[in-house]
């Protein structure tokens, strides 16, 4: 199932997330789950204000990225924000903490789940040349 969504830059770049996922052994993805143990939710706003959902699951098996939301899993935090400052931030142009001060980034749930997040984020980064921190 592609998580893409039309209009959206940062489809590609939750996609690119999801594809590290799968470049790593079964050991190596129940260790990142092990470190995380979380449900995020996206909310993601693009410029014609249409918002897409992705859910990843950091939290069972063996973790995924799905688009929308997915029945039986409650996100431990949930996070809105415009699709060009996910995009910023995914290039290093944005700090997270900024953004979230000037309230551009709005979450919902344990804030401190944010931060290990920044786990996968790194973790993809060197692989992939992924730049988000969070």
């Amino acid at each position: 199932m592609s998580l893409t969504v039309e209009g959206f830059q940062s489809s590609a770049l939750l996609a690119q997330i999801n594809d590290h996922l799968q470049t790593l052994s079964e050991a190596e993805r129940q260790e990142q789950v092990k470190k995380v143990k979380g449900i995020f939710q996206f909310n993601v706003k693009n410029k014609e204000g249409k918002v897409a959902t992705w859910t990843f699951d950091m939290k069972t098996g063996n973790g995924a990225m799905h688009k929308g939301t997915v029945s039986g899993l409650k996100p431990d935090i949930t996070i809105d924000i415009a699709d060009s400052d996910f995009v910023d931030l995914a290039d290093g142009k944005a700090n997270g903490q900024k953004l979230f001060m000037s309230g551009k980034i709005k979450v919902k749930g344990a804030i401190m789940m944010a931060t290990k997040l920044d786990t996968v984020l790194n973790a993809a980064k060197a692989k992939s040349g992924f730049k988000a921190k969070l």
